[in-house]
């Protein structure tokens, strides 16, 4: 017991100092140990610019609307009313509707109000337009949910509109846009999504490839089984079979949203919008990591003969076009560089984050990071080593079960803290 107990302190500690040391950056030319960041520099949109660079109702921005809602209808209750007396309403309805909005609407306005008022002392952010109920916009218009918000300052001077955009873009707004000379669109994702919900995952029905060929669904997988993974981040580096040590989060009876992600060899992906994954730009990348194009019918299909980078995203920031690494479903064998075909929603029972030995695993024949929410797989996989350490240590017995487990908790809220939330998932992290 004390045994254990010295390792847990001893993995509380290594963690604080791994998360404070990207954000010292004290070895090295620089800024020196201990100094202060500079300010991150804010580019003001150009006018008919949106952000992201989507439409507003992919995956990739607010996402889809999921319908009306109206006084009567009994999703009326979704809506809540903003009382901030940093923000000015227009409500030329006088009917208290622009005050209307979802939470997260609500939330992601109210930053943005806090950070106006830093930007120009003595100017409030304005409301001019909320939730509508009167018809006034397009058929499937997110304003018709209290997801979308149009904003000007209280000064209505239009020369602070393209800095007020990208304040928003910075208070956390699903989408952006720098749609008219008079005001700025935002939009929200729906409360419901994904993307505001759900941490990452894989689902209960995805399959792993275990030592010895066989296979096994993602809610059968116990701390022990040996699967294939990755062992560097690096493609030319062959694929092995690595220990299960714990799960970071198994909630067997949750149903959520993830995202598919097709690829040309026929193998997809199923996981969560935070969950990392391997991917890279498939364009130039036969310079750099040795793969060829074949023909015009195979274009943008490659395989790596040197080490390419293997680069970590987002699940969300996947876009089709772009190549993933997949497997030929056997050890010693290399990852290869499959297309993404498309990106897709579906609903599915289970959330399951495996962490094995070497961080990676091999998911319906695709290859992921066991990580989500911090954008730096490396990163992660450091600030992990106590705890697969620890498991090593007391064995596959002693692994935490159901629920999300509370050391990738207490990593999320010291690396907060101490990095900030630009490393971070943009979406949040709200489980």
């Amino acid at each position: 017991m004390r045994i254990s107990l010295f390792v847990l302190s001893a993995s509380l500690c290594a963690c604080v100092l791994l998360l404070l040391a990207p954000a010292s950056e004290g070895c090295g030319p620089g800024r020196g140990y201990g100094k202060r960041r500079p300010p991150k520099k804010l580019i003001p949109l150009a006018y008919k610019q949106f952000s992201p660079n989507v439409a507003e109702k992919t995956l990739g921005a607010s996402g889809r609307p999921d319908g009306k809602i109206t006084r009567n209808s009994e999703r009326f209750k979704e809506l809540t009313p903003n009382y901030n007396t940093d923000i000015i309403f227009k409500d030329e309805e006088d009917t208290g509707a622009d005050r209307l909005m979802t939470q997260r609407c609500k939330d992601k306005l109210n930053s943005l109000a806090i950070s106006v008022m830093n930007m120009w002392p003595g100017t409030k952010l304005r409301v001019t337009e909320g939730w509508d109920e009167d018809g006034h916009h397009s058929e499937d218009s997110l304003h018709y949910e209290g997801r979308a918000v149009d904003i000007t300052t209280s000064d209505r001077d239009r020369t602070k509109y393209a800095m007020l955009a990208r304040l928003a873009v910075e208070a956390g707004f699903d989408w952006v846009y720098y749609e008219s000379k008079a005001h700025i669109h935002c939009s929200v994702k729906s409360d419901h999504s994904v993307a505001a919900k759900t941490g990452g995952c894989f689902p209960g029905d995805a399959q792993v490839i275990l030592e010895g060929g066989g296979t096994k669904q993602m809610r059968h997988l116990l701390p022990g089984d040996r699967v294939l993974a990755s062992s560097t981040t690096d493609s030319h580096a062959p694929l092995l079979f690595s220990p299960v040590v714990s799960f970071l989060d198994r909630q067997p009876d949750v149903t959520k949203t993830f995202y598919i992600i097709g690829t040309d060899a026929g193998r997809n992906i199923t996981l969560t919008a935070a969950h990392l994954i391997f991917a890279t730009d498939c364009a130039g990348q036969a310079s750099e990591s040795g793969w060829e194009e074949t023909s015009q019918e195979t274009q943008g299909e490659g395989r790596p003969s040197h080490g390419a980078p293997l680069r970590t995203v987002f699940a969300s920031e996947v876009r089709p076009g772009q190549c993933v690494f997949t497997s030929a479903g056997e050890a010693k064998s290399h990852a290869r560089l499959s297309v993404v075909n498309f990106v897709e929603e579906q609903r599915a029972t289970g959330l399951y984050a495996p962490l094995t030995q070497h961080g990676s695993i091999v998911v319906n024949g695709v290859l992921a990071s066991c990580y989500a929410f911090v954008d730096s797989h490396e990163l992660s996989h450091w600030a992990m080593a106590p705890l697969r350490f620890l498991y090593s240590f007391l064995g596959p017995s002693q692994a935490q079960s159901d629920g999300l487990h509370w050391f990738p908790r207490l990593l999320q809220t010291l690396g907060k803290i101490l990095l900030g939330t630009e490393h971070f998932h943009p979406w949040g992290i709200e489980q």
